[in-house]
């Protein structure tokens, strides 16, 4: 319902409207696009995974959001060494690197040292030369099982929450005498009552002190 002797509004229809919509008929043709330039990349990089290199897990910035863990820029040189991965080699195998970062915790050093070294044991190191193997470079054998990785390189697993705990309910916790609102009511009550009873204290030891005087 209308309220106040307004103008009605005029509806403007006629307005070339059919130019100003926007459509999305190329959709499928940007879907094969997609898929033949991904086809064309893991060719390209073959044999290296399709994915890229490896990245640390790192939390989040903040304190709205440092409960969250998320892929970081690259592992620190503090990492590397610990894992014993020399910093200039780590980014030739498919490992980020980041020299900025630093470890703030033992729990994240100890989390992506065990990252790099689960990393290490699945590894397959093609030499530069197949004719002149170098040391660091897988076996033949390991070699001809060796295929290119598709899908995320180790993903980030978030932990499940734990089953909630349970407390039960005694028969103190019912008996209203004893209930929570009126112990909180009474220790609130001791607080603003500290000075008034000491006041009382010492003017009641006073009183006293004025009697022993009298009868002496």
């Amino acid at each position: 319902m209308v309220k106040g002797n307004f103008e009605i509004p005029h509806q403007h229809f006629k307005k070339d409207w059919q130019n100003r919509v926007r459509t999305w008929f190329n959709q499928p043709a940007r879907k094969l696009r997609r898929r033949k330039a991904r086809q064309a990349k893991a060719k390209a990089i073959f044999p290296r995974p399709t994915a890229g290199a490896l990245r640390p897990v790192v939390h989040s910035q903040t304190v709205r959001y440092n409960m969250k863990v998320r892929s970081g820029r690259g592992f620190t040189l503090e990492e590397l060494k610990e894992a014993g991965i020399p910093r200039k080699l780590a980014p030739t195998i498919g490992i980020c690197v980041d020299h900025r970062r630093k470890n703030r915790s033992l729990e994240g050093l100890t989390a992506n040292v065990q990252r790099l070294k689960a990393y290490k044991t699945n590894l397959v190191v093609f030499p530069r030369n197949a004719k002149k193997p170098k040391a660091g470079d897988s076996t033949a054998a390991d070699l001809a099982k060796a295929d290119q990785f598709t899908g995320l390189i180790q993903p980030i697993v978030k932990a499940a929450a734990g089953a909630p705990e349970f407390v039960a309910v005694t028969a103190a916790m019912k008996d209203p005498k004893k209930g929570v609102y009126k112990k909180l009511r009474t220790e609130r009550m001791n607080v603003r009552q500290v000075g008034p009873r000491i006041k009382t204290a010492l003017e009641a030891a006073a009183a006293e002190k004025d009697k022993v005087k009298a009868a002496a």
